[in-house]
């Protein structure tokens, strides 16, 4: 955490908090959910004394950035809208950057390159695949036609909700729940029975997090809740309907995708076959490499810092080398 600056950036209109540290070409780090900035403490560390600018935002609802109370302010427009606001404000004279996103970071790094490709170098998407709209079903209605209501995306939906059964829980413990979740089936969270155990049954850390970093999430959560975050779920379906302009088209920036075997995402039906046999390729025809981590489950950034750090340099650099950005 040495030498990570902190501010305040006005953008969008909203108040954005970054951290940011190093000089060089500019890494926009994109975190997901129930992260925040501090998920890429790790990446910040490593290759900001490698010569890059590493900058990570809290996305809008998260940590000391703005939570706006309408749940529809939330859709893919706005967090696009804020990070191209972001990139004016601090890299004015930077025409394109990198990026490097998870989990709902992913999604807004996908339609960021996708409504804006001419600001992108690259991207390195951790843990969701870019999966294209479906003009004929909402996605609402196929994850519960999937999964059936108790499945979590399902349950975030109706406000105020899901944020009383956490508050009975704990936001501590909350966290931790969804921290150490390593279960490459689907999460489900039934009424009432919170995530499926005893509230009081002893959860164990993983090596890669300690109890001091869950101490951090948990003073920011205490702070503002989870709803802002929920709400980026509470879009899906406004979001397929504000992106039916773009329905077929392919995002056109270099991209290598990573994603755990113990992943939830990559155990979705259908998704290892879209993957591996050419479906994600067509829609991304500079799919540069597709990585699977053994071993790794959903935050594989900070599951497996030195690998995902390693990633991440090596497809910059080559790029760079061969003229390719």
């Amino acid at each position: 955490m040495e030498g990570i600056e902190h501010r305040t950036v006005s953008v969008n209109g909203i108040n954005m908090h970054i951290a940011e540290k190093g000089q060089g070409p500019l890494i926009l780090f994109i975190h997901g959910f129930p992260d925040l900035w501090f998920s890429w403490r790790h990446q910040i560390a490593a290759l900001s004394s490698l010569g890059y600018r590493c900058v990570a935002p809290d996305l809008r609802g998260f940590g000391d950035t703005d939570a706006p109370v309408t749940p529809t302010a939330y859709t893919s427009l706005h967090i696009v809208g804020d990070l191209i606001g972001l990139l004016d404000a601090i890299a004015p004279n930077e025409e394109k950057v990198f990026v490097v996103g998870h989990d709902w970071g992913a999604i807004a790094a996908w339609y960021l390159c996708l409504f804006r490709p001419e600001r992108i170098r690259a991207l390195v998407n951790l843990s969701v695949p870019f999966t294209p709209r479906n003009p004929n079903k909402k996605p609402l209605d196929t994850l519960r036609a999937l999964y059936g209501s108790d499945y979590y995306i399902c349950r975030f939906q109706e406000p105020g909700d899901i944020e009383s059964e956490f508050g009975q829980i704990g936001t501590y413990r909350v966290l931790k729940e969804f921290l150490t979740y390593c279960n490459p089936g689907p999460l489900y969270l039934p009424k009432g029975k919170g995530f499926g155990h005893p509230p009081d049954a002893p959860i164990v850390l993983p090596p890669w997090l300690s109890e001091e970093e869950c101490d951090y999430y948990a003073t920011k959560y205490n702070k503002t809740g989870f709803t802002g975050g929920l709400n980026y779920y509470r879009n899906l379906d406004l979001n397929w309907e504000l992106t039916a302009p773009w329905t077929g088209a392919q995002i056109k920036v270099p991209v290598k995708f990573i994603v755990g075997d113990e992943d939830l995402t990559y155990h979705a039906p259908g998704m290892k076959d879209y993957i591996h046999q050419g479906g994600m390729k067509k829609h991304l025809p500079l799919l540069e490499d597709v990585v699977v981590m053994p071993g790794v489950a959903h935050f594989l950034h900070q599951e497996r810092p030195l690998d995902i750090n390693k990633q991440i340099l090596d497809f910059f650099r080559r790029l760079r080398c061969f003229g390719r950005i």
